[in-house]
């Protein structure tokens, strides 16, 4: 049996005929791993989240729990004799419980988890105080979300599945919230898989990050990779953290490649996937892969700008019709208006170049 704190083997996850998941492999090795899944939203996230809590059947494959297989297509143990607390994105608090009652429900259901949290940490943590005696009707959506939150936590299970946790949250306090749920998840070491569709959620969070398009798990690797290393053009597109533009592979062989574009130049970087010299290949710029220089002789044109507080996105026309975004300190002295031509390093060096065949 599985040595591994969760493991899914070949499962396939159905809700309907398109809001399903099929062929995932999926490996939790140790207690108090995080991981995320994310995709766009009716692409069966929550169906594997529903499923793993045992309040859906699994349609083929195995789910392992702690060694001990608790979904296939021959055995299905009742949601009760789990312990695992699924927090759903509309709270699905019990109306006529205030709210302190509804947090303390969870703490009937608790079986053997020998975290030390308690309930009057994870009410400060969560910034519910002030609702304890409030029924649900009467509190918003993001507060009765935290309070949902909570009532998963007190209940201290063996691993715990959130859906969407933070989406109705301020914005103000959702950082602030992730940051101090992130601390206590680890600190009494709960394995949690969270549902999202936020790429910034997700990548924070988790330990570990799944991308879920077209019914099946494309990538699961650490944060920094899927961002970076993206292994398929739909997950690249999906990301949509940047721009493909046409390059040659002009070397290699040696230990720095070298690619080139017809008005960039020279392209110098790793290779992630080998190609021949002479081909003809996708290269995925990134904003943060292309560095301003004013005193660069590699000018583009300014065709749109975007202040976002802390810097600015530039998006720079090829004669070709490629539009390039670029990161720029909002700080930075000259800030370029439209049609103004934008300097940029050159050669242009990037650590990974994530190519796909054209």
């Amino acid at each position: 049996m599985s040595e591994n704190f969760l493991e899914i083997q070949n499962g396939n996850f159905t809700a309907s005929e398109k809001n399903k998941v099929n062929n995932v492999n999926l490996i939790i090795k140790e207690q108090g791993e995080i991981i995320s899944l994310l995709g766009p939203s009716g692409i069966g996230k929550t169906t594997i989240l529903r499923t793993i809590a045992g309040l859906q059947k699994l349609s083929k494959g195995k789910i392992i729990l702690k060694g001990k297989i608790i979904s296939s297509e021959e055995i299905h143990v009742e949601p009760e004799k789990r312990n695992v607390a699924l927090s759903f994105q509309d709270n699905s608090l019990f109306p006529n419980y205030k709210v302190i009652d509804n947090i303390n429900f969870g703490k009937k259901r608790k079986n053997g988890n020998s975290s030390s949290v308690e309930a009057e940490e994870i009410i400060k943590i969560l910034h519910i105080e002030a609702i304890l005696d409030k029924f649900p009707h009467q509190i918003s959506a993001g507060e009765a979300q935290r309070v949902s939150l909570a009532r998963s936590l007190v209940s201290k299970p063996d691993l715990l599945l959130l859906d969407e946790p933070f989406s109705n949250i301020d914005q103000s306090l959702k950082e602030e919230i992730q940051i101090s749920v992130k601390k206590l998840l680890k600190r009494i070491n709960l394995t949690t898989i969270i549902v999202t569709h936020d790429s910034y959620e997700a990548f924070s969070m988790a330990d570990k990050c799944g991308i879920i398009l077209d019914q099946e798990l494309k990538q699961y690797d650490v944060p920094y990779n899927v961002h970076h290393e993206p292994n398929s053009l739909e997950v690249a597109n999906f990301l949509n953290k940047g721009v493909f533009v046409n390059v040659k592979v002009i070397d290699s062989e040696c230990a720095i490649h070298s690619l080139m574009h017809k008005e960039l130049g020279e392209i110098k970087g790793k290779l992630l996937n080998k190609f021949p010299s002479g081909s003809n290949v996708k290269l995925l710029l990134q904003p943060e892969d292309l560095i301003h220089d004013d005193e660069s002789k590699l000018k583009l044109e300014v065709v749109d700008r975007k202040f976002r507080g802390t810097n600015f996105i530039y998006t720079l026309a090829t004669k070709s019709g490629e539009h390039l975004p670029v990161f720029v300190h909002s700080h930075h002295i000259h800030q370029h208006e439209k049609s103004e031509k934008f300097g940029l390093k050159s050669p242009i060096f990037i650590d990974h170049l994530v190519c796909f065949k054209s």
